[in-house]
């Protein structure tokens, strides 16, 4: 899996952490240097306050310069040589860029829907039933108060369970729908399912378990294991209800308690509340025509069903060898999928809507002398320094070094020196260091896949970040099987499903079996992510006030919901390391409560005017990508092509999550709840 953090990673370049202030920031004093790297598009200048005045932005509200407008040869690019190399004098193609660009429009426009995110549907319940853990256990319902109730059980909220442990509070519920911790990574287990995020420092908490995991990129056994540790070493078992859903919660302003109620009749009354879902909680399919008439067998990759296919997480599938499968989807789950099935299945049919960019991987064992080397606080140093070097920002050395990292330093260095300089050279230049990265992508292709036309097919057309980057060795190789067939369906998607198959390009393909590896709802509303309705002060509904997009104060706080935190992407940082950011937000959740209870506070909610200012933040840095992700082939980074108000209310904070992260640590450091409105006990 993409690490189950499905999220655009951040920008190239980076704003001293210092210099941002916890208030709203006006929209002509963003530099764009400090943005997320989605945002480095062939329209924008980045823009260095400390030498520009904020009239070189176009109509004060976005950067626009027309490529055409750029005389080519400005750049210090050669065209005409062939070989691609990087030198004092500049970069060396062997592309056209103005066709690239072509390429890049033309392949965006024909994978462009009218109904946008409405072409997918929900999974059903039914097909999303545990698997694992078999029917509930009876039990009697539970009637408890807690001073901090956690809706999740994933990394999410275990990480703001051992945050409170730590801060004092230990009196904790955890309501978990699975059947045990691990959250995407209890429910995702199909074979070849791993982390693409290295693993020293993706998995959470490694120093404080005294644990080095085995290879670079952790595979999903080895994770869900970690989950489980965790949940052991913490004592969180015995808080935790699993395959319980939290169904409501009620803001009672007179006792200043939320009341919660599950699916089995739970009581539970909390001080402080804490949803952790995470972003991958739903799994959807495409609203393909005649989806339930398939007499065949059918399963999303989110519930793999092993009794059918044979085989475990590691692969070995081998009750498929007589078996005709077909694979709807070429994402980050089918990248680690799709080597298994064309070694277990008689044939395997990929159904391709839009290829992923996919680099080498290069996975390795935990070298014990490295392990040797490690000192106290590893773990942390190495986390930031990814986080910096992913957002553009200088390190004296790179601790992580894997193709994430590569990727960033590859496109400073072919994106000119002077990154800071608000130039079309520089501009222009960066977009051609896009370019030629995915050249290398393509290329690797034409290197790799044997037949030519299914090279062509899996080529990826569009800028490095428009879609998650893969990384896999074996993917394409797979390609070179006899019993594997890729079905281009041109970015149209599959036609039509009967009894018999699959139809695509006019052609039906006959099957044993279907999977769905169609991802999972990302871009709506919070609470339309689980069955959970939350009604706050004066009954009003979260889903009520957030109709129109999130509102809140740094992604946690809403107001009219005191003492509820919000754990999500929506208004929050981002980083290509999810669980670096589940772990900040869960320290300044423990830090907020802790406060409150040291200070006799019985409830605390966001000011107007802070959240407000926050809002108005986050929007206008969003409309800076805006642009960026309008030029995007359709996915969910952009809403399937639909980049709504909504949709940018629902936007992450676009300075970058190292900028985020030191926000977070300056306020929690001034100790005055900034932006908060609390009342004490009387």
């Amino acid at each position: 899996m993409d690490d189950q953090n499905n999220f655009g990673a951040q920008s190239t370049l980076s704003m001293p952490a210092e210099s941002i202030p916890v208030e709203s920031i006006p929209i002509e004093s963003i530099p764009v240097e400090s943005m997320p790297f989605e945002s480095m598009f062939i329209k924008s200048i980045p823009i260095d306050l400390t030498s520009t005045p904020a009239t070189n932005w176009d109509n004060q509200s976005q950067l626009i310069l027309s490529f055409e407008s750029m005389p080519i040869e400005s750049i210090p690019v050669d065209l005409t040589c062939a070989p691609t190399t990087i030198s004092d004098e500049g970069v060396k193609l062997q592309f056209d860029p103005k066709v690239i660009e072509k390429k890049y429009i033309e392949e965006r426009d024909k994978r462009l829907r009218d109904d946008g995110i409405d072409q997918y549907v929900r999974l059903d319940q039914e097909r999303q039933s545990d698997l694992y853990a078999g029917s509930p256990s009876p039990r009697d319902p539970i009637k408890k108060e807690v001073d901090f109730l956690i809706m999740g059980g994933g990394w999410g909220g275990l990480l703001i369970a051992v945050r409170l442990i730590q801060m004092g509070i230990t009196n904790i519920k955890i309501v978990e729908k699975a059947g045990d911790f691990g959250g995407v990574w209890y429910w995702n287990r199909y074979p070849g399912a791993a982390c693409d995020t290295e693993s020293y420092i993706y998995m959470p908490l490694l120093e404080e378990m005294g644990y080095i995991p085995v290879e670079k990129y952790a595979k999903s056994p080895e994770l869900r294991k970690h989950a489980r540790a965790i949940g052991t070493k913490f004592g969180l078992y015995d808080k935790a209800l699993f395959q319980t859903e939290l169904l409501a919660l009620d803001w009672d302003e007179e006792s200043k308690r939320w009341a919660g109620t599950t699916n089995r009749n739970d009581n539970i009354r909390a001080k402080f509340v804490a949803t952790a879902s995470g972003p991958l909680h739903n799994a959807k399919v495409p609203r393909i025509p005649g989806l339930e008439t398939f007499k065949g067998h059918s399963f999303h990759t989110n519930r793999w069903d092993y009794a059918y296919t044979g085989g475990d997480t590691l692969g070995n599938l081998d009750k498929i060898s007589d078996k005709r499968i077909g694979i709807i989807g070429t994402g980050a789950t089918s990248v680690q999928a799709i080597p298994h099935l064309a070694a277990g299945a008689k044939h395997l049919y990929v159904f391709q809507r839009t290829p992923s960019s996919v680099d080498v991987r290069n996975n390795q064992p935990t070298d014990p002398k490295w392990v040797d080397s490690l000192t106290p606080g590893w773990q942390k140093r190495r986390m930031e320094n990814f986080n910096t070097i992913v957002t553009g920002g200088h390190a004296d050395e790179d601790l992580v070094g894997d193709n994430w990292t590569d990727i960033i330093r590859k496109l400073s260095v072919l994106g000119g020196k002077n990154q800071s300089t608000a130039s079309a050279d520089n501009a222009a230049a960066r977009q051609l260091a896009d370019f030629q990265k995915m050249d290398e992508i393509r290329a690797r292709i034409d290197n790799t896949v044997l037949d030519p036309a299914t090279a062509e097919k899996l080529k990826p057309w569009y800028n490095q970040f428009c879609k998650r980057p893969c990384f896999h060795d074996t993917y394409l190789p797979a390609f070179n099987n006899p019993n594997v067939t890729l079905v281009d369906t041109d970015g149209q998607g599959v036609e039509k499903i009967t009894e018999e198959g699959i139809v695509a390009g006019g052609k039906t393909y006959e099957l044993d079996c279907i999977i769905y590896a169609t991802g999972f709802e990302f871009v709506v509303n919070h609470t339309n992510k689980s069955s959970l309705t939350i009604r706050g002060r004066e009954g009003l509904e979260l889903s009520e006030k957030w109709k129109s997009g999130a509102s809140t104060l740094h992604g946690l706080h809403s107001r009219g919901f005191p003492n509820l935190f919000i754990v999500s992407l929506m208004q929050s940082g981002l980083t290509p390391n999810l669980t670096h950011m589940l772990d900040e937000q869960a320290i300044h959740i423990a830090y907020i409560a802790s406060y409150c209870v040291e200070n006799g506070i019985e409830a605390v909610e966001a000011t107007a005017e802070a959240e407000n200012k926050w809002v108005q933040t986050v929007v206008e840095l969003a409309r800076l990508q805006q642009e960026f992700t309008k030029q995007c082939t359709p996915g969910y980074y952009n809403n399937e092509g639909k980049v709504s108000d909504v949709v940018l209310r629902n936007s992450w904070y676009g300075l970058g999550s190292p900028a985020f992260i030191e926000l977070l640590r300056k306020w929690r450091k001034e100790g005055k709840l900034d932006g908060l409105a609390y009342e004490t006990a009387h």
